[in-house]
């Protein structure tokens, strides 16, 4: 299969920067597989829900035609979905690069062969962006 990558995300609001990484992720593995993560999990890490429900999310990246698999990500652990999918390399955008989080994944990774590949983070865009538009026109 070659090198199989992974590039997990809540993909809520879809836009630009979510294409980016799963653009680039593309030109650096053989089979991309993006994990959608699950709307509890969402909750749990950034105290509120999407506003795009989870298998919604899931449809829209797979409609793209950028990835091979789309599998809902249950784990706020991408160690623990690395035990599942025992992916290659992992791709995240460089905002994440440097936080413990970040640091214990690499060292996790590393010890088993897999890796972290960031990607620069777009920052014209974001979800949290567009969901203070949304709030504030409400």
């Amino acid at each position: 299969m070659g090198v199989v990558g992974y590039a997990p995300g809540v993909y809520d609001m879809f836009h630009i920067g979510h294409l980016n990484i799963l653009r680039r992720a593309r030109e650096h593995c053989d089979h991309l597989i993006a994990g959608v993560v699950e709307d509890d999990v969402v909750t749990r890490i950034k105290g509120r829900p999407p506003v795009v429900p989870h298998d919604e999310r899931m449809e829209v990246v797979r409609a793209l035609g950028l990835v091979d698999e789309v599998v809902s990500d249950w784990s706020s652990d991408k160690f623990e979905m690395w035990k599942q999918l025992r992916y290659d390399v992992l791709f995240k955008g460089d905002d994440w690069k440097g936080t413990e989080k970040a640091t214990r994944l690499e060292r996790l990774l590393g010890e088993v062969g897999a890796q972290v590949h960031y990607f620069p983070y777009t920052a014209s865009t974001s979800s949290t962006d567009l969901r203070r538009l949304l709030e504030g026109l409400s």
